[in-house]
């Protein structure tokens, strides 16, 4: 109501909320918070035209560079937790311990209980399985695309 654009509103308050965030320390010394605070808004709006008519626009705007689709990141995780899934659980812990928390052969040997060898068989077959299974599924979509 009292800017009269939603946009603006939404600034003014955002500058407050940060100013008060900066301020929490002497937050509590305040009897009357909401008070405190809707004054802030209200000098702001008032000093919001001042404060912007000292900035002077350029015209050179650095162009944004282009972003990865983040639907595009959170399917291929999907998708390679329901690959993962499908996997013995030895050859899941195998895996997750191996290329997410990077442990050698070893230590993952010690974290399971079994041998150096047994862990890369696990990695070797969970591997291929995966493959496997990312072979299958680009040959299903081809055949109904």
């Amino acid at each position: 109501v009292l800017t009269g654009d939603r946009d603006l509103a939404e600034d003014i308050v955002q500058e407050v909320l940060m100013r008060l965030h900066t301020r929490a320390d002497r937050l509590a010394a305040i009897d009357n918070l909401p008070a405190y605070a809707r004054r802030m808004v209200v000098n702001e709006y008032v000093s919001w035209g001042r404060k912007w008519f000292r900035m002077v626009p350029t015209s050179i705007v650095d162009e944004p560079l282009p972003q990865p689709d983040h639907a595009d990141q959170h399917a291929e995780r999907a998708s390679l937790r329901a690959r993962l899934s499908r996997l013995p659980r030895r050859q899941q812990a195998v895996l997750a311990l191996r290329y997410y928390v990077g442990l050698t052969d070893n230590e993952i040997a010690d974290e399971l209980g079994c041998s150096a060898g047994t862990v890369r068989t696990h990695a070797s077959r969970g591997l291929a399985a995966l493959r496997l299974d990312l072979t299958d599924t680009s040959a299903t979509k081809e055949l109904f695309a």
